[in-house]
């Protein structure tokens, strides 16, 4: 990677805690997407904190801090865990969640205990196990960043090799099932992928914050993606924004880099949730607003044309009295109508512009189509399970099923 470290306009440190933050955010926005959507997002959690023993259990093994050794007990503490939660859940009446508790807590505890244990020893080489709990990017060194890479790639390539056999067992496991997947095997695989994403950001975030980068970039790329062939793309992309981001800023600001990274990933979903085209709460918001003022612009529209064509053109508190709305109510409605031309006014009396009839005339138009679609719509032979679009029928069936309607609706007018 140190071709990579040269090109970045940054000092060595920074620019190996922003390869590794990236390296991370990938790896684990990727590979978080299968517990996410699972529904086993604090999988990732007890795996992490699974991983804490195995650290522990190497280091007393070999009397050595070794990275790649404490790595490897890491990987094979994961390993056991995952199969201790898979093997709790199918073979006893324990749900997921329970089991996933008990791993969690347990296998936290024992690391905890071995820490306590290792301190006590009073042995200078036991100095700095702690950075697996919290994380310490800092420490990153180039080897570390190979190390990362190789892991990633190899995951990643796991993932595009097996890509139609996990989306077929991710959402419907019991058709996976019947074409002959093997439904269990690869489930233990989505949760060995977890393990690997936690090894990769064991050093960079600990195991404590771990679960939030397996969590994070899925969560804010499932507001901008509804497939899972954009989504694992997207949610890695997200994930090495905010690990490259929270690395940059930590650096500048000299404070610890994982939690940095969380409350910047934080940040993204928060955006996500509020910004995202067609889902974000503003979104939704300003298109219900619009819908609302919509419909009440049509509706004094209706209102007006009804009231006209019953006798002379209305003031505003006379439309206000035909219709039940308030008179401010009304009011707006007018001004809105106004400003788009379809309101010719003669002192207090309103009519309507050549344009104002017939948009009239075309909401009239889509009253009397809706309703011969819920009296007759069951005739219709549709070639799909379509759900139509009340405020335009006619764009949602076609000119040929809109004619039908009206023609059924006549039969049974007369």
């Amino acid at each position: 990677m140190g071709w990579l470290i040269d090109l970045l306009p940054l000092s060595y440190s920074d620019a190996v805690v922003a390869i590794g933050a990236a390296l991370l955010g990938i790896a684990a926005g990727a590979l978080g997407v299968f517990a996410v959507l699972r529904q086993r997002s604090l999988v990732g959690d007890a795996l992490a904190h699974a991983a804490l023993p195995g650290v522990c259990i190497a280091f007393l093994a070999t009397g050595a801090k070794d990275d790649a050794t404490l790595l490897a007990g890491a990987a094979c503490a994961g390993l056991v865990g995952a199969l201790l939660m898979v093997g709790i859940e199918r073979t006893s009446r324990i749900r997921a969640d329970a089991a996933i508790g008990v791993v969690l807590s347990s296998f936290f505890s024992l690391g905890i205990v071995l820490l306590t244990y290792i301190a006590s020893t009073n042995d200078s080489d036991q100095a700095g196990l702690d950075k697996y709990l919290f994380g310490q990017a800092a420490g990153l060194l180039e080897r570390d960043l190979n190390a990362m890479a190789v892991l990633a790639v190899v995951a990643l390539a796991a993932v595009a090799i097996a890509f139609r056999a996990l989306k077929t067992t991710l959402f419907d496991p019991a058709f996976a099932g019947a074409v002959g997947l093997p439904v269990r095997g690869l489930e233990i695989f989505m949760t060995m992928l977890l393990v690997v994403a936690v090894v990769i950001g064991l050093r960079t975030v600990g195991a404590i914050l771990m679960v939030a980068m397996l969590v994070v970039p899925t969560v804010a790329a499932r507001q901008l993606a509804g497939r899972l062939s954009h989504l694992l793309p997207l949610a890695a992309l997200i994930g090495a924004a905010v690990g490259v981001t929270g690395a940059l800023l930590a650096s500048s600001a000299q404070v610890p880099t994982g939690p940095v990274i969380v409350l910047v990933g934080f940040g993204a979903v928060v955006l996500a949730i509020l910004l995202a085209p067609g889902r974000g709460v503003l979104w939704r918001a300003r298109k219900l607003a619009r819908d609302r003022r919509r419909t009440l612009v049509e509706g004094v529209l209706v209102d007006l044309e009804t009231t006209i064509h019953a006798g002379p053109p209305p003031t505003r508190s006379e439309l206000a009295l035909a219709s039940g709305r308030s008179q401010r109510t009304v009011g707006r409605a007018l001004r809105m109508l106004d400003r788009d031309g379809m309101l010719v006014r003669d002192g207090d009396r309103v009519h309507l512009s050549q344009d104002g009839a017939a948009a009239a005339h075309a909401a009239l138009e889509r009253r009397d189509l809706w309703s011969a679609w819920l009296e007759h719509g069951w005739r219709l032979q549709l070639p799909d399970a379509r759900e139509p679009d009340p405020s335009d029928l006619r764009r949602s069936l076609g000119d040929a099923y809109a004619d039908e309607l009206q023609r059924y609706a006549a039969e049974g007018a007369r």
